[in-house]
């Protein structure tokens, strides 16, 4: 068995801003009415990216490289 590898800083961030950006483009209208409701206060946007980006602990550094290493590729056309 081999041990748990490390995670790369740079995959790790590059992971974070993939997962951010697919997040809030999937949670877009719900983003909306939470930042449209009467008692959200700017403030409150930190938490808000704070709890999106813990998101990413459910991953694991070896699937953290492998979505950013799939979405660096180009797509190909069939």
């Amino acid at each position: 068995m081999t041990p748990p590898q490390k995670p790369d800083p740079k995959v790790a961030a590059e992971f974070t801003s993939y997962y951010l950006q697919r997040a809030t483009t999937e949670f877009a209208e719900d983003l909306d009415k939470v930042r449209a409701a009467d008692d959200f206060k700017n403030d409150a946007l930190q938490i808000l990216v704070s709890a999106l980006q813990q998101g990413t602990a459910m991953f694991s550094p070896e699937e953290q490289r492998r979505i950013v290493t799939a979405a660096a590729r180009p797509a190909t056309k069939p």
